[in-house]
């Protein structure tokens, strides 16, 4: 069984429906864009979900946005995911990337469909984490300078999480 999430932006001018079968909102992104777009916390958390079954209503109201990706030469690239958010209030929505067109990624924080709590959490990109953050790291929880190799499928499939 997979999950139908719902969410929607703070001021309601977008709502949207996806289904999931990674519904847990275990990794905590501590990278400057996910920090500087999600705020809250000093990092952003992603889910899973099926980008087929994506619907929304949204009134003219949701935006796009694609991230600077600064390099460490001081060079700067447009990132090629899609940030998408509402323009009336800010909120961050989801992130779809067309190097997986499967996938689109809802933010956890615009969820009002109740989420199950993850056994552990993954604290990813932590070598870009903000001086004042202070990451809430359990004891089984793993850690990373970078990107884990573990996909979220695979977190939830190893995990018995992962929903049919």
């Amino acid at each position: 069984m997979s999950y139908r999430l719902e969410g929607s932006c703070q001021c309601g001018a977008v709502r949207f429906s996806m289904t999931s079968h990674a519904p847990y909102p275990y990794q905590l992104c501590y990278c400057s864009i996910c920090r500087k777009t999600g705020g809250g916390g000093g990092y952003g958390i992603n889910l899973s979900a099926d980008a087929a079954s994506l619907q929304y209503t949204d009134d003219g109201a949701k935006r796009v946005h694609h991230a600077r990706m600064h390099r460490p030469d001081g060079s700067t690239r447009i990132s090629t995911a899609e940030r998408h958010f509402c323009g009336r209030c800010g909120s961050p929505l989801w992130l779809f990337s067309p190097e997986w067109p499967e996938l689109v990624h809802p933010v956890a924080s615009a969820i009002d469909t109740e989420l199950p709590v993850p056994p552990e959490k993954v604290h990813l990109m932590l070598g870009s984490k903000a001086s004042w953050v202070q990451p809430d790291i359990g004891a089984t929880d793993q850690c990373f300078e970078e990107y884990p190799e573990q996909s979220i499928e695979d977190w939830h499939r190893q995990r018995g999480l992962w929903s049919d």
